[in-house]
């Protein structure tokens, strides 16, 4: 198999949308991609997170918030930004990263004022449908960026 595209989904503080991110790509794009997923900070993995993911077959149970510091690769082709305090305090890649901002809204701070689980849930599993459209487009989508 030739090499795959090594991508690094990064936000704040890895607890959703990159999360689902590297679930997606992993999912869908695991024979192009080699994806990975850390934060600026750790804030923990979102339990909603995790129940939209499984509810598309997708499990990201065994995940845990990172820092790019503990990631085991530090080389990547593409660094994806996917919210904009990641974009603006993204960190310098050895190599030849490129960095791509794809900014997706937040469904922890949409789901704040929501007045119902299900409403909460609406928010993560609109936000986790536009990051897997978006996935699926990879690596194709980076080359022309």
């Amino acid at each position: 198999m030739p090499d795959r595209t090594r991508v690094l989904f990064l936000c704040t503080g890895n607890s959703c949308r990159s999360q689902m991110a590297e679930g997606w790509a992993r999912a869908l794009r695991g024979d192009a991609l080699e994806a990975y997923s850390a934060g600026i900070e750790k804030h923990g993995l979102n339990a909603r997170a995790v129940r939209v993911m499984a509810e598309a077959g997708v499990d990201i149970s065994g995940h845990r918030s990172r820092t790019v510091d503990e990631l085991p690769v530090q080389e990547f082709d593409y660094v994806v930004t996917v919210c904009g305090h990641a974009n603006e305090r993204c960190p310098l890649f050895p190599g030849k990263a490129k960095v791509v901002h794809v900014g997706f809204d937040d469904p922890p701070k949409l789901a704040a004022n929501a007045t119902t689980e299900d409403e909460a849930l609406g928010h993560f599993r609109r936000v986790r449908d536009e990051i897997r459209a978006f996935v699926e487009t990879l690596p194709d989508a980076l080359y022309d960026r």
